[in-house]
């Protein structure tokens, strides 16, 4: 099975330690995390942000949006799903509420931060992104031995190869 080079979108402050759970499974690659001086400099302004966002989405295979109990209420999310859609990326989102943080405390399960889109294929074919919601009692090897199934899947409704 290949890996896919995909860009991760959630919401940070909660969030990061969850992320960076995914990042490390090495199952699939994924955009490196910025570093906070240089985001403090990206984040200056709105555009620098758009630019950026962009920028690191560019020849990626999906976005996936890491769910936490926040992340559906986020601008740069929503950003970033918009343009995700608008640039012919697959898109997934996976529910990351069970994994621990930092304090090995789980969080509440978010709303889906699609449900405040429409997705609709070239042809005009309405879509919902997949949106996998690991199993509770072991959501880090769930995630660990479907993430690129569930990358292929989000391709394949794309109308993408897989």
């Amino acid at each position: 099975m290949s890996t896919y080079d995909v860009f991760y979108s959630f919401h940070f402050q909660p969030d990061v330690f969850r992320v960076q759970q995914i990042r490390n499974m090495g199952v699939i690659t994924g955009d490196e995390p910025v570093k906070a001086n240089e985001w403090e400099t990206i984040k200056a302004t709105p555009s620098g942000v758009e630019k950026w966002i962009d920028a690191n989405m560019k020849g990626k295979d999906a976005v996936v949006v890491l769910i936490g109990a926040e992340t559906a209420s986020r601008p740069w999310v929503k950003y970033e799903i918009k343009r995700a859609w608008e640039t012919g990326k697959a898109v997934l989102g996976i529910y990351i509420h069970n994994l621990k943080n930092i304090d090995g405390k789980t969080t509440n399960v978010g709303n889906n931060p699609f449900s405040a889109f429409t997705f609709k294929l070239a042809d005009g074919t309405v879509v919902v992104p997949h949106v996998f919601d690991p199993k509770a009692s072991d959501a880090y090897n769930d995630i660990e031995a479907n993430i690129q199934d569930w990358i292929a899947k989000a391709r394949r409704q794309r109308g993408l190869k897989a």
